[in-house]
């Protein structure tokens, strides 16, 4: 009995035992399952906020959206339009004009582009005077932008006075118009304009300053291209004379006659000479003629033309400036060689900078001054000149106008 009970007693215990173990798993298995669902609740809702920070951004973005349209219908309603601006391909004045473009934005929203009356009454109404008032300023105020933006897209590199006092005289007019009501365009605003036109035409005249550099460019090169031609048909006339020279005095020589052969040696010498001045003068730069020349019949009295050219008949270039682009030839007042031109041309110019008629284009070299103060000038810097007519013979313009031009042409 002892022995059974010891072993139901055995038996009873590994059956608790396996118990133990069952209730062991069983709790380890519920512990699993929580933490697996409060690791899904957590992602859910991560999940939840990530999607309602989208939202949030989203929303913002549309408000933002909603901002710029509003201001954008605000601005369009007074005429102010994102047009294009000349001044926006420019490296130089691109940043500029954005800086300027938000300053008439803002004065435009913030309502100080235009001022009128505070307290017009329309029929003993303050209120419907008041609708008026804003009424009329919207109007006129767009008439204004309008008449901006137009002169901004039509102003030229030559026009800007012209375009400035035609945006000036639109403000005027505004205010003449709206007197009843005290209405007019504000003094910061109208500045503000001009000078988004003056961007305008500083551009304009920077792409002007580089088409006529760049005129000017293939001018130098036509000029230099001309004169190596010129040169090289010098050098080859005088290689085929030389050739010419030496074969005669060879023959002269084969034949006895050594004297008549001495004589053509001192042809020979000198075309030696003339080839050694070519290659000097194709070497040498700064040598060349210098020229002073007037044109009365297309310039008028007192105004003469002061360079240089390189060319080894310099003539044939005084003859060019006189083409079909005058109605008269150039008169000579002074043509001389100097190894160093550039220098006396550079002094000319500085000594009569003041009376350079294009301020803007140096390469334009036109003086208002009298031929005689031009030889003054080079015999006070001690400039070797042979001959200098500070007459103009004019022959063309003075037989065409034996009485000068009339005052005006019918």
């Amino acid at each position: 009995m002892a022995h059974e009970l010891q072993v139901e007693n055995q038996r009873l215990l590994g059956s608790l035992e396996q118990c133990e173990r069952l209730l062991a798993e069983l709790g380890a298995l519920d512990v699993a399952a929580r933490e697996q669902r409060i690791e899904a609740q957590r992602q859910t809702e991560e999940a939840v906020r990530q999607q309602v920070a989208q939202l949030q951004r989203q929303v913002n973005d549309l408000e933002r959206q909603v901002i710029v349209n509003r201001d954008r219908l605000i601005l369009e309603e007074v005429g102010l339009f994102d047009f294009e601006h000349p001044a926006e391909a420019s490296a130089a004045l691109a940043t500029e004009l954005e800086a300027l473009r938000s300053d008439i934005r803002q004065t435009n929203k913030i309502g100080s582009a235009i001022t009128a009356a505070p307290n017009f009454t329309f029929n003993n109404s303050l209120a419907k005077g008041k609708t008026f008032v804003n009424q009329m300023s919207r109007i006129m105020l767009r008439a204004y932008n309008a008449e901006a933006e137009n002169a901004v897209k039509t102003v030229k590199a030559g026009n800007l006075t012209s375009a400035q006092k035609r945006l000036s005289t639109a403000r005027e007019q505004i205010a003449k118009q709206g007197q009843m009501i005290d209405l007019a365009v504000t003094d910061q605003y109208h500045r503000l304009r001009l000078r988004e036109l003056e961007l305008a035409a500083r551009h304009e005249q920077a792409k002007a300053a580089d088409r006529q550099q760049e005129r000017e460019r293939r001018a130098e090169l036509r000029e230099q291209r001309a004169l190596e031609a010129e040169i090289q048909r010098e050098k080859d006339r005088l290689a085929k004379e030389r050739g010419h020279y030496l074969n005669s005095i060879q023959r002269l020589r084969d034949s006895g006659d050594t004297t008549s052969a001495e004589s053509l040696q001192a042809e020979l010498d000198r075309i030696d000479a003339e080839i050694a001045a070519a290659d000097y003068r194709a070497a040498n730069i700064r040598a060349g003629y210098v020229y002073v020349i007037s044109n009365i019949g297309a310039f008028g009295e007192g105004v003469v033309k002061i360079g240089m050219t390189r060319r080894l008949q310099p003539e044939e270039r005084i003859r060019e400036l006189g083409d079909a682009s005058v109605p008269f030839n150039f008169d000579v007042h002074a043509l001389f060689f100097s190894d160093d031109a550039v220098t006396i041309e550079a002094m000319l110019h500085r000594e009569f900078a003041r009376q350079r008629l294009n301020k803007v284009n140096h390469r334009r070299e036109f003086f208002r001054v009298h031929p005689q103060s031009v030889l003054d000038a080079l015999t006070e810097h001690n400039v070797s000149v042979i001959e200098f007519n500070t007459h103009a013979a004019a022959d063309d313009y003075r037989m065409s106008w034996p009485d000068g031009y009339p005052a005006s042409a019918d």
